[in-house]
């Protein structure tokens, strides 16, 4: 039997909720209770609610499994809003179960290379303060769409708040951390913006047209 074959076969064994020893388990599979630990272990760490201990046994926790999905972009952004804002709710129990389910969702998802000068936006908690900036995507959404200027004041992360006119290009998110891609007029040139660091997003009157070096397709990180 093959190691995917044992595995799906335990689950199966623990399908009804009893509690397995180690050493029952590992006679039904033909393995040595070593061996046992070590599949145990491999399926803890892939996510699956097992609960028990060696000596004691091992039993399957209420779950619900899911068939394999394929998700939009669109799709994921939302599980991924929807992950944060639970995340930042006063229950424990749901920060904790919004922080797991994360853990397993970037187990699995592909592996995006940040560049070093974005590493920054990694020091922090991905979910800290991340319901700040909520409020301002319907804005930055449609200002994106109709190519409408906005005035935003932004929190950098040293501290300093500053007001700004950007041309908004993109809004897109890094493993929980939202941000908006822009062309900063007060800069003169392209910034990325944390979501969770603008504290007020404005549509302005007046709409932008494509320039030559100001565009997203001539944005370099």
């Amino acid at each position: 039997m093959s190691r995917s074959d044992r595995l799906f076969e335990i689950l199966t064994l623990l399908r009804d909720g009893e509690l397995h020893t180690a050493q029952a388990l590992a006679t039904r599979l033909g393995v040595s209770q070593r061996t046992l630990y070590r599949d145990m272990e491999k399926l803890v760490a892939s996510g699956v609610p097992l609960t028990g201990t060696r000596g004691t046994g091992y039993h399957l926790s209420p779950a619900i499994t899911l068939p394999p999905l394929t998700l939009t972009p669109s799709e994921m952004e939302a599980l991924d809003l929807g992950l944060a804002i639970a995340a930042e709710v006063a229950d424990p129990e749901m920060r904790v179960a919004a922080n797991s389910l994360a853990d397993k969702l970037d187990a699995i998802l592909p592996q995006t290379a940040v560049a070093q000068a974005d590493a920054w936006k990694f020091a922090a908690s991905p979910f800290a303060d991340a319901a700040r900036g909520f409020a301002q995507i319907p804005t930055l959404r449609a200002a994106i769409k109709a190519r409408q200027k906005l005035r935003i004041t932004y929190t950098s992360k040293d501290g300093d708040v500053t007001s700004r006119t950007i041309r908004p290009l993109h809004l897109e998110y890094w493993n929980r951390i939202w941000t908006l891609t822009a062309w900063c007029e007060w800069r003169g040139a392209h910034r990325v913006f944390r979501l969770d660091l603008i504290n007020t997003a404005e549509a302005l009157p007046e709409l932008f047209t494509d320039e030559s070096g100001t565009m997203l397709a001539d944005y370099r990180p």
